[in-house]
């Protein structure tokens, strides 16, 4: 096995040493980074039902709501930082042929007959429901996924961000699940590789979502021209999902990459992850193009974790893989909003993730984070020695 995988990696950056020699390192001091932004009204208009998980609780708001996305927007609008975007307009739903990139015809027709009932439907047995209009919706989502890559290609933007609804990266080949309909990054990705075979021919992604990317995971688990990396909670969600050993099945060994951080983790531990796993994982596999799930429920606010993050680690995240980016496929990036349900906080975490898209730093070019002294604060940011044992796990484990 030590062998096998050795070889494919070795195959892996042989694959691109003739277009990685003539790469131009750009950084955010070298150039005005145009960076295009998706964001289309209808988005917000996705509704999963109010959940109601006893008879003895009042029903609460669902947990994928548009108003997070929707504060997000409305930040980078009021601080202007909406001004210093490039605003790709005009994209059109994806089709059919589009989404079966990655999804059964059986998949699609479901939720497309579902969400053509007034009361709307199911894509799963238990949290991801949806509205009247889902299937429309949910191709639109998809449709700007697949309109960012190809403006990056185009060379019209350098890179990109996709605030879209509903997010994607739960859906598997033949189902919806946690939140997801249609996995947007993974058809973004065939998309990718189908169109362009000659320039993109290996895509990283990289998910660092607090739940574990399963449907990523599923759908490039046999692929070896996508390195798919995970950095989430463990076992939050899906249970008994992301493990450490799973690492790619055929001849993919190696191309998956699990990171289960235990609950808890904060500042030390991701910047730890990506000094040991995710930035030396990148130049090994020397990809093409990367693709980033942006999901921010690792926050130290979100209801649906225990981690401790806060905004400045999504900006050292983006910040990272940008300059990954520019270093090994001519800054080609786009990032896609995943998940994340603090109306409060995910705002800033993801302005900051577009702050250091645009190559902002300056105290004064950035928007001031009322809440981070609060999280910053907090014990227990730093690299924890059960956290570190998990990722050097992971590292051996990889062999990098």
């Amino acid at each position: 096995m030590i062998e096998h995988l050795s070889k494919l990696k070795y195959q892996s950056t042989k694959m691109s040493q003739n277009h990685a020699s003539d790469v131009t390192i750009a950084t955010s001091s070298d150039y005005s980074r145009k960076v295009g932004y998706i964001f289309e009204e209808r988005y917000m208009w996705h509704d999963p039902w109010i959940i109601s998980w006893s008879p003895l609780l009042q029903p609460f708001q669902h947990w994928e709501h548009a108003e997070t996305k929707r504060r997000l927007h409305n930040l980078l609008v009021v601080s202007k930082l909406y001004d210093k975007l490039v605003h790709l307009k005009g994209f059109k739903s994806a089709s059919k042929s589009d989404i079966e990139l990655v999804h059964t015809s059986r998949h699609i027709e479901d939720i497309q007959l579902r969400s053509s009932r007034m009361e709307g439907g199911t894509a799963d047995e238990s949290t991801t429901t949806f509205s009247q209009y889902a299937y429309e919706i949910a191709s639109l989502a998809v449709g700007g996924a697949m309109h960012a890559v190809e403006k990056v290609m185009q060379k019209e933007v350098d890179c990109a961000y996709v605030l879209c609804r509903p997010p994607g990266h739960h859906a598997i080949t033949d189902a919806g699940m946690g939140f997801c309909l249609f996995n947007n990054i993974a058809i973004a990705a065939k998309y990718l590789l189908k169109i362009y075979p000659e320039t993109i021919q290996k895509i990283a992604i990289v998910d660092y979502d607090v739940h574990h990317g399963n449907g990523t995971e599923e759908i490039f688990y046999n692929d070896p021209n996508v390195l798919f990396i995970s950095i989430h909670q463990d076992s939050n969600f899906p249970i008994n999902s992301g493990h450490i050993h799973d690492i790619g099945g055929n001849d993919a060994e190696g191309f998956n990459i699990n990171i289960p951080l235990p609950p808890g983790s904060g500042s030390g531990a991701y910047q730890y992850v990506f000094e040991k796993v995710v930035t030396p994982a990148l130049h090994s596999f020397q990809p093409d193009f990367i693709l980033v799930s942006s999901g921010f429920d690792a926050s130290y606010a979100d209801p649906l974790s225990a981690m401790i993050l806060s905004s400045d680690d999504f900006r050292f995240m983006a910040s990272s893989l940008i300059q990954s980016s520019n270093e090994l496929c001519h800054g080609r990036i786009v990032f896609m909003h995943e998940g994340g349900y603090s109306e409060s906080y995910v705002p800033f975490c993801g302005a900051a993730v577009i702050e250091a898209m645009l190559g902002l730093e300056d105290k004064e070019d950035i928007i001031q984070d009322p809440f981070l002294t609060e999280v910053t604060g907090w014990g227990g940011q730093g690299l924890q020695g059960h956290q570190k044992d998990v990722v050097d796990q992971v590292a051996q484990l990889q062999y990098l």
